[in-house]
């Protein structure tokens, strides 16, 4: 009884053994029974820096798979090609690990996608500075494929140049246009300018222009001492007492009126001079005639005074006694 206890145990005990070891080696690797590998392959015409096997693969910033191998070109495509027709790039490839159905998607639409601009690139992630592998579209005008003569082993995706190196690649350019000979000859108009530049200044009238800015400073400080006795004279007005007695009268009188505005004497009165000069135009219209004949009067009055002033100025004594006085008959002296 005690060897079968015992052979059960140990029975059980290897059965439990087995079963954990498989869903281990399951959980390990049992995945890519599910899954499938898709490997594609890029070449760079570039350094490629800092790109290690292992690292990341990703299609606009999802992980979808890792770099695989990094050879150069004359490794596996050029062995027997002369060193001087080589064209020495760097092949790249990753693995694509996905599901047996998005992998057999990738291989059906990769030739469509790289149509479409799908390119491959190396960035940097972040401020870490590990290079990865990215996969993105680009204008395909701009970034057309590298030629080469050789047929791929594996899927083939197109590369574009990197950030850093594109920017690499300017500085080596305006570098290289330093030595051009339309840059030399740059330095020597410049010298030629400045050359110039200093002999117009030494021909300036120094002189007469510190002359000139000493007079305007002058004026400048004088216009300043104006300004000042003008903001003086300013401040003893405002602060006159009777300049606040006035905008308090001003404002007095303002409150009253607004007050009479208010209060309706103003409409009375503009009313009271309305019905005034209707009376006016009646009495004026009815006596028209009769002022007429008075006016007519008053002119002749004015006329027979205006002779009566010119008499008197002529015979004063003739106004007071009667007429002018009879004129006298001298006699002639006998013969």
């Amino acid at each position: 009884m005690d060897d079968r206890q015992s052979q059960f145990r140990l029975g059980l005990f290897v059965l439990v053994t087995i079963g954990a070891m498989v869903a281990i080696l399951f959980a390990l690797g049992g995945r890519s029974l599910f899954e499938s590998t898709v490997v594609f392959e890029t070449y760079f015409n570039e350094s490629v820096v800092g790109l290690d096997l292992g690292s990341p693969l990703r299609f606009r910033g999802v992980h979808i798979g890792d770099v695989s191998e990094i050879v150069p070109s004359s490794a596996v495509y050029e062995r027997d090609i002369p060193i001087d027709a080589r064209k020495a790039y760097i092949v790249v490839r990753a693995k694509i690990t996905a599901p047996r159905a998005q992998a057999e998607q990738w291989r059906r639409e990769v030739g469509e996608l790289v149509k479409r601009g799908l390119r491959a690139k190396t960035h940097i992630a972040g401020i870490t500075g590990q290079q990865y592998l990215a996969l993105d579209y680009e204008d395909p005008t701009k970034h057309p494929m590298l030629e080469f003569a050789w047929a791929p082993e594996h899927i083939y995706v197109p590369s574009v140049p990197s950030v850093s190196s594109e920017i690499a690649t300017s500085a080596q350019r305006f570098l290289a246009r330093l030595d051009e000979p339309d840059v030399r000859t740059l330095i020597p108009n410049l010298n030629a300018l400045i050359v110039n530049v200093n002999r117009k200044i030494a021909e300036l009238p120094v002189g007469e222009l510190s002359a000139q800015a000493a007079v305007l400073l002058k004026e400048g400080r004088v216009a300043a001492g104006n300004i000042a006795t003008v903001s003086a004279r300013l401040d003893q007005v405002l602060a006159d007492p009777g300049l606040g007695q006035t905008v308090a009268n001003t404002a007095a009188l303002t409150e009253h009126l607004r007050k009479i505005a208010e209060s309706g004497e103003i409409d009375r009165v503009v009313g009271n001079l309305d019905v005034t000069i209707q009376r006016l135009d009646a009495i004026l219209g009815d006596n028209q005639y009769d002022l007429r004949v008075m006016v007519q009067d008053l002119r002749t009055t004015a006329d027979n005074l205006r002779s009566v002033s010119e008499s008197a100025k002529r015979y004063p004594a003739g106004v007071l006694l009667g007429g002018p006085p009879e004129k006298l008959v001298v006699p002639k002296a006998s013969q």
